[in-house]
């Protein structure tokens, strides 16, 4: 018995081991190429928009914070600052110069916008109607929105000039008054001035909008609408107005933000002045962050344009929201 065992475990170990499969080395993958890259839709977004992103990052979100910054520190010129929380906010609110730019800034911002709203819907029909020489009339339209800011506010302050004024010698040679009017010595008529230069300056842009909304229209809606009897006024107020309300609201939106942030206008027409009557939240947030150096001060001011802005838009936003509903 034993001798049978031991002859089969002979046999076992002299049986050839079985040897299984070769392992294979893995192939390498080569790196990707740019064509396989620009083929991911990943990697294609994240290009594309990378330098926005950077962009939006270097000139938004950067200075913004550095704003926030500002505002919540005593940083001069010369000196780093610290931290104050919201003294900066306080200070400004009991400043009255503070408390007049802020009202000038509402007033400028809400006349300069229903002037420019009434104004640039005129232009707009008109420049709507077919008539030789339109294509070149709708592009000189356009020339006091495309002359630089600072260039056409120059114009118009040698205008306005209290001795060499080209409308006071107009309106003293052709009998109209009998003693110079203060356009730019008095804070009232300084004002209107200013309101009247941003309208000129501003309504090309409306009116450019409203015509590409206009052109949109159906003008069977209108054939329509005069065969049941209304007259132009209601056509306007039936038909046309209810279909350019989209790009009103999106046109008063960018309005609102540049005439409320609006600086070189009244920097370049009156200053601020005469004695501090015409200035704005950015032009006197120039004056105390700027030429006096108070930067944390200064920030505080333009940083009070937030949220007046934010609730601007917001509201807007919300009722082009509505507009779509229903």
């Amino acid at each position: 018995m034993q001798h049978r065992v031991a002859g089969r475990v002979g046999s076992i170990a002299q049986a050839p081991a079985r040897v299984g499969p070769a392992a294979l080395p893995r192939p390498q993958l080569a790196p990707p190429s740019l064509a396989d890259l620009l083929e991911s839709e990943r990697f294609l977004a994240f290009v594309l928009l990378a330098p926005a992103v950077l962009l939006l990052i270097a000139f938004i979100a950067y200075p913004f914070g550095m704003g926030i910054w500002l505002a919540l520190s005593d940083t001069s010129v010369g000196n780093p600052g610290h931290f104050v929380g919201l003294h900066n906010f306080v200070v400004a609110w009991q400043d009255s110069i503070f408390r007049q730019a802020f009202w000038n800034t509402g007033v400028y911002t809400f006349w300069a916008t229903l002037f420019k709203l009434a104004l640039g819907m005129w232009l707009a029909l008109l420049l709507n109607r077919h008539f030789r020489g339109h294509r070149f009339v709708r592009a000189a339209v356009l020339l006091p929105f495309i002359v630089p800011t600072v260039l056409s506010t120059f114009a118009w302050k040698w205008m306005f000039d209290p001795t060499f004024s080209v409308l006071n010698w107009l309106l003293y040679h052709s009998g109209v008054i009998t003693n110079k009017l203060p356009f730019l010595s008095n804070g009232t008529w300084a004002m209107g001035c200013a309101i009247v230069v941003n309208t000129w300056r501003g309504m090309p842009f409306y009116a450019i909008s409203f015509l590409a909304g206009l052109q949109t229209i159906n003008p069977d809606l209108h054939e329509a609408a005069a065969l049941d009897g209304a007259n132009g006024w209601q056509r306007f107020w039936k038909v046309t107005w209810p279909l350019l309300k989209p790009v009103t609201v999106v046109v008063v939106v960018f309005s609102i933000i540049q005439t409320f942030a609006d600086f070189q206008l009244i920097y370049v027409l009156t200053g601020g002045g005469p004695a501090n009557s015409t200035h704005l939240l950015a032009t006197y947030a120039y004056q105390v962050g700027v030429a006096a150096g108070q930067l944390g001060q200064g920030a505080a001011i333009s940083l009070c344009m937030f949220p007046v802005l934010f609730l601007v838009v917001w509201l807007q936003l919300r009722y082009v929201r509505r507009l779509e509903g229903v």
